[in-house]
């Protein structure tokens, strides 16, 4: 350990080395030196730290992050300490949330603006704060349902299960409200969803150009406005309708569209 005292002693440890991205390591077989790392520096080692986690349920770019970093940011979380996922809070398989608590220690704490950013499932939500708890890392919530909430005593413990116990609750009547709307919906002969590709007027031209041996498929997609795949989906190649395009053509006002 004489030459690793010496390769630490001979440059001075600063904050600085966790961002750049240096550190003095030690390996198992007794070899040190400096190099790239992500480990923490030892000056951060010493002391607790706060890591933050943002979600949302989108990825298509309706929904942004903003709102949850700056909260995070104004909690004391550092830039380089937040985690995000663009997934819903019923997965559990979130990259974003997988990492976060393999950079969390002994005396960290997880941070996230509402426990519903978190997850949804309350078995989820209830494994992930026991396996914190065991590693002695605490849960702050700033916001919303559990705010200023503590793993760390046994009434934070108990007021966590109650509200997750509420998320996954109030994600149940969520789903409910959706599909009772969407039944009420068809009811009335509104089926929603995007329009279809192939009406009943584009398959009966289909069918006739289909059936024609000149025909080429490449003009005939372009003029219909439709892909290769939605029009073999529909039509064969002899101009026989698939059992989508006898769903098509059967088609009543009401019915759950197919394909």
């Amino acid at each position: 350990m004489d030459s690793c005292s010496a390769i630490i002693r001979s440059r001075v440890i600063k904050d600085t080395d966790y961002i750049t991205g240096y550190g003095a390591f030690v390996g198992y077989d007794g070899s040190c030196g400096w190099g790239l790392s992500r480990n923490r520096s030892f000056m951060e080692q010493s002391s607790p730290v706060l890591v933050g986690y943002m979600r949302v349920s989108k990825a298509d770019g309706s929904q942004v992050l903003d709102l949850q970093r700056d909260a995070l940011l104004a909690g004391g979380v550092e830039a380089e300490r937040l985690y995000e996922d663009h997934a819903s809070g019923k997965r559990d398989d979130r990259p974003g949330l997988e990492a976060c608590p393999k950079a969390l220690r002994k005396g960290d704490t997880l941070v996230a603006w509402k426990l519903d950013r978190l997850g949804r499932d309350l078995r989820h939500l209830v494994n992930l704060v026991h396996d914190l708890t065991g590693r002695g890392v605490g849960l702050k919530v700033l916001a919303g349902q559990g705010a200023n909430l503590d793993t760390t005593t046994a009434n934070g413990r108990l007021v966590f299960d109650i509200f997750a116990a509420l998320a996954e609750f109030e994600r149940e009547l969520i789903v409910e409200r959706t599909h009772a709307g969407l039944a009420s919906a068809r009811a009335r002969g509104r089926s929603g969803g995007r329009p279809f590709k192939m009406t009943a007027a584009k398959l009966r031209l289909a069918q006739a150009a289909m059936g024609q041996p000149g025909t080429k498929v490449g003009e005939l997609c372009a003029e219909l406005g439709v892909t290769r795949q939605t029009l073999y989906r529909h039509v064969d190649p002899t101009g026989a309708p698939s059992t989508c395009g006898a769903a098509v053509a059967n088609y009543r006002l009401g019915s759950v569209p197919i394909a």
